[in-house]
């Protein structure tokens, strides 16, 4: 087992608390990082959404989320718990390799948008990267109502790789996204080539006390999980140090997949089933594992990194400083850098 790297030069480490890029990361993506936010505003600028999106998508302001909104698509997927496909939402690579693709899961109730910084760092860097959402969440057509607990969301996230990405694949979670990575990779162990964790919630056993909900009570619960207020709140409370005027934004970005007519129901759905709880599972995880935490998390604390770089047999600790418990939204240069040298690296 790699031993735990904490102060070490291979931590990367910004330049004060306001998100700009550190030397490093400069040289690693060749300077490249003022076109691609050109690019972004420029792409951003045209308001020529999916049509699947909710309207409020042209209020957002973020060049880069406004540029990865553009490029989600909807892909079928066939499952057996649905009478048709599931037109599921994803961003597909711009370029594909030989090397084994980058498939970025999100945190719980979010989206791909979360990627929006960090994916075209990725890209820039020649990995083949998907951003895909987990089904229930994000922008996937539910019209039909299908299930969406945690076997579900597994089973689909499995048929979705074999369907169109079919090769062992590099999986990154990050929070609650982490116990969907490590569900995923105990049972389907030839889908995940290495798996990268992000603040990872992986010891919570589910969703606890809510599922004895009565459904009207969970369904007036779930309303509130997407009012602006307590996600606004949450933004301050995941991030170190942004501004008023970002968190508003970031926090239409974060409740845009709210507004589909059937997230009420998949969420409601998720929560009176259970939810995750992989800790059980955690052991049974043999790929290699980059473990990815945000110094300053207020939700998860960096204690649990070293309880997992304990658990898992072949993992590394990273740490990022000036970092609350989404690196890769608050710092997406420093977290790119270090999954393309984890997924360019032979061994841990």
């Amino acid at each position: 087992m790699a031993a735990l790297s904490l102060g070490t030069p291979a931590i990367i480490r910004t330049k004060g608390r306001n998100g700009s890029m550190n030397e490093m990361g400069w040289r690693f993506f060749s300077g490249r990082r003022s076109r691609l936010r050109i690019n972004a505003i420029a792409i951003g600028g045209t308001d020529e959404f999916p049509s699947f999106l909710p309207k409020e998508v042209h209020e957002i302001k973020d060049p880069f989320a406004r540029a990865l909104a553009q490029r989600i698509q909807r892909l079928p997927v066939q499952v057996e718990f649905s009478e048709g496909c599931i037109m599921s939402s994803c961003v597909k690579p711009l370029i594909q390799c030989q090397n084994n693709p980058v498939v970025l899961l999100h945190c719980f109730d979010s989206s791909c948008l979360e990627w929006r910084c960090a994916l075209p760092l990725l890209e820039d860097a020649a990995l083949e990267t998907w951003a895909v959402d987990v089904l229930g969440w994000g922008f996937s057509d539910l019209e039909s109502l299908p299930p969406c607990d945690a076997v579900s969301k597994r089973y689909h996230l499995y048929q979705l790789w074999k369907t169109h990405i079919r090769r062992p694949m590099i999986l990154v979670g990050p929070s609650l996204g982490a116990a969907v990575a490590i569900d995923f990779a105990a049972n389907f162990p030839e889908a995940v080539a290495k798996l990268i964790l992000i603040d990872a919630s992986v010891y919570a056993e589910g969703t606890g006390i809510l599922t004895k909900l009565p459904k009207p009570l969970a369904f007036a619960g779930v309303s509130l999980l997407k009012s602006i207020p307590l996600r606004f709140y949450a933004n301050l409370l995941a991030f170190d140090d942004i501004s008023l005027s970002t968190c508003f934004d970031w926090t239409n970005i974060g409740r845009l997949h709210c507004l589909l007519p059937w997230w009420k129901a998949a969420t409601v759905d998720y929560m009176l089933s259970g939810g995750y709880n992989v800790v059980d599972k955690i052991k049974q995880v043999k790929p290699k594992t980059l473990i990815i935490w945000g110094e300053c998390d207020n939700i998860v604390s960096s204690k649990v990194a070293m309880r997992l770089h304990h658990e898992l047999p072949h993992a590394i600790v990273r740490l990022i400083p000036d970092a609350g418990h989404l690196p890769h939204v608050e710092k997406p240069d420093a977290v790119a850098k270090l999954i393309a040298e984890f997924a360019r690296s032979g061994s841990c």
